[in-house]
């Protein structure tokens, strides 16, 4: 299953589900993420709380989903609420698309601390809904199917905050 996330500026919570993904699913997801508006990096906490978590950040950056024409992902999931409220490019109109709302932990302020927590409260959400893709995946559903599995695990999650 080729699954694609996209954040409006493709820096943190899309990044972080593009590596969980890639580590989680052991080749069973082969994922990537974009953004509509990508910003053109990816924010420096991302990668470090990756790497504490023992994800590999190698190859993450921050770019366009213009740029995956020809990846055909079977599924477009967005992550932030403004890229869920946009129209995807007319090449993902075969892609099964669903959002999966995650609150963004590159905009707290607080304690070094108190962003720690949120960014690896947001690594455990993530993780929690990869590895219940992961046994999606591992079905081969049809694409009827597979929507249907997905909008179930979708409602099942809900748009759950990562603080």
């Amino acid at each position: 299953m080729k699954i694609l996330y996209i954040c409006t500026h493709n820096r943190c919570r899309s990044i972080l589900s593009e590596a969980i993904t890639n580590h989680a699913s052991q080749g069973v997801i082969e994922a990537k993420s974009a953004g509509s508006q990508p910003v053109g990096e990816v924010h420096p906490l991302s990668i470090k709380y990756l790497a504490q978590s023992g994800i590999a950040t190698s190859g993450l950056t921050s770019q366009s989903w213009d740029e995956f024409e020809a990846f055909s992902p079977d599924v477009v999931v967005t992550v932030c609420d403004s890229a869920a409220g946009e129209t995807c490019p007319v090449y993902f109109g075969n892609s099964i698309k669903i959002h999966w709302g995650l609150s963004d932990p590159s905009k707290l302020e607080g304690s070094d601390e108190e962003i720690e927590a949120a960014f690896l409260a947001c690594i455990a959400l993530i993780t929690e809904r990869v590895d219940q893709l992961v046994s999606i995946a591992k079905q081969q559903l049809t694409p009827a199917a597979l929507q249907d599995a997905l909008e179930k695990l979708t409602q099942s999650q809900g748009n759950t905050a990562c603080q």
